[in-house]
């Protein structure tokens, strides 16, 4: 769904066709919930994070201002939310890698068994470095965010950002290296 189907859609809800929204929601309920998931760790707090933003799509859809995707406004509202919800929980461990990793179709159990130690490793080191590198790493690296979406997202500067993403690789390096 391109831009242009997304704008039609989104005007198409707001004259009250609830199809239109249906139709976003099948568009972007993955990509919320996956994108919380990945900051979390968890699905019940990654459930409530999607749920709460698409009722917030739901009520807010009106101030949209087609000034920028409608992907990365749903990524600002998800990225606000999921946010919200650390600082409100305090959490410090909430970034899980289970669904991402990719493990082989191959029934080699050596490869596998690396794999997961592999995993294992990436898990432990995204726990220790810091919320707004992580933040960062998971929307370049998992979401494939431009800086420039990122920054939009954020709120933060393009400098900042790619600081940032460098910081959470050297540290992630260093922190496998040394296990």
């Amino acid at each position: 769904m391109s831009a242009k189907e997304d704008k039609e859609l989104v005007i198409d809800f707001l004259n009250g066709n609830e199809a239109a929204f249906n139709l976003l929601v099948r568009k972007y309920q993955n990509k919320i919930y996956w994108y919380a998931r990945r900051m979390l760790g968890n699905h019940s707090d990654a459930d409530e994070v999607t749920q709460e933003v698409l009722i917030t799509l739901y009520e807010k859809l009106n101030t949209f201002k087609f000034e920028s995707s409608l992907s990365t406004w749903i990524y600002k509202i998800t990225n606000s939310k999921t946010l919200n919800l650390i600082r409100k929980q305090k959490v410090r461990e909430f970034m899980s890698l289970d669904k991402i990793f990719n493990k082989s179709a191959s029934d080699d159990i050596i490869n596998d068994f690396e794999n997961a130690e592999k995993l294992e490793l990436l898990e432990k080191a995204l726990k220790q470095i810091p919320p707004k590198q992580r933040e960062v790493f998971v929307l370049r690296h998992f979401e494939e965010l431009s800086y420039n979406e990122i920054a939009e997202i954020t709120g933060k500067a393009v400098g900042t950002l790619k600081a940032n993403y460098f910081h959470a690789l050297k540290k992630i390096t260093e922190l496998i290296n040394n296990e």
